[in-house]
């Protein structure tokens, strides 16, 4: 079996990666600018027995993601799972939010994520496999984070392109599904990939923030032969977060 994760230079890609090569498969993995991460993701997969290829993608270049999905497939010599991870947000608020910011999150977060589905379904429908999708997308996939329109819009369109997805391709034995995660501590929220059981977080029922391992292991069941009746639906990872909309001041 063979799985791409894109943005698996560090965070929920990394542990991605490695969950899914424990699960024996081998690995393409993609990065935009942290190559030495990409290395030591494909160091750890190799450490399981299992191949580990690694190719630098820009999802924000639109002609570069379906070569480069479709180049890892050829090396892997076939593509079972695909993992749309790589993501790009801002903090910019919205009267302040300038064109190319909000094309370049878009690009990344959507776009990119289409780009990649495409091709990876592409060929899983050519080979007859019956493949699996996952789109990792937010909790803000459900809810809307002030300062962070292109991201939340970007998180919002994913989840409605998972659901056309897997519309469309269930006829082909393919499930689409996505992960929507509440902070996890990765870089991406400014944190290392490090146990935060420890961490303190009040205004999140579970009390702290999440770890990329847990969120990695929900992509590997989603990844999995036992989730064939599963597809089309938003799995939320957030510690209960969301249920804090319905507390009452």
């Amino acid at each position: 079996m063979a799985a791409i994760i894109t943005g698996s230079d560090s965070g929920i890609g990394k542990a991605t990666a490695i969950a899914l090569a424990r699960d024996g498969h081998d690995i393409g993995i993609t990065y935009s600018r942290d190559a030495d991460g990409a290395q030591a993701t494909a160091e750890e997969v190799r450490s399981h027995d299992r191949r580990a290829e690694v190719r630098q993608l820009d999802l924000t270049q639109s002609d570069d993601v379906q070569p480069a999905i479709d180049e890892l497939a050829d090396v892997l010599g076939r593509l079972d799972v695909l993992v749309n991870n790589a993501g790009s947000g801002t903090d910019t608020p919205f009267l302040e939010l300038e064109l190319a910011r909000w094309r370049d999150v878009l690009e990344v977060d959507l776009t990119g994520a289409l780009l990649a589905a495409q091709a990876a379904a592409r060929r899983m429908v050519a080979s007859s496999t019956r493949g699996r999708i996952v789109n990792v997308t937010s909790v803000h996939e459900h809810v809307p984070l002030r300062g962070a329109t292109p991201y939340v819009v970007s998180k919002h369109g994913l989840g409605g392109l998972t659901k056309m997805m897997a519309l469309e391709l269930a006829e082909h034995g393919i499930t689409v599904n996505s992960v929507a995660p509440g902070e996890i501590a990765t870089p991406m929220t400014g944190q290392e990939d490090d146990d935060p059981r420890d961490a303190l977080r009040p205004g999140v029922p579970a009390g702290r923030p999440g770890d990329a391992r847990e969120v990695a292991e929900l992509i590997a069941y989603l990844a999995s032969p036992q989730a064939s009746y599963t597809t089309g639906a938003s799995y939320v990872i957030d510690g209960g977060m969301l249920l804090m909309a319905a507390q009452q001041s």
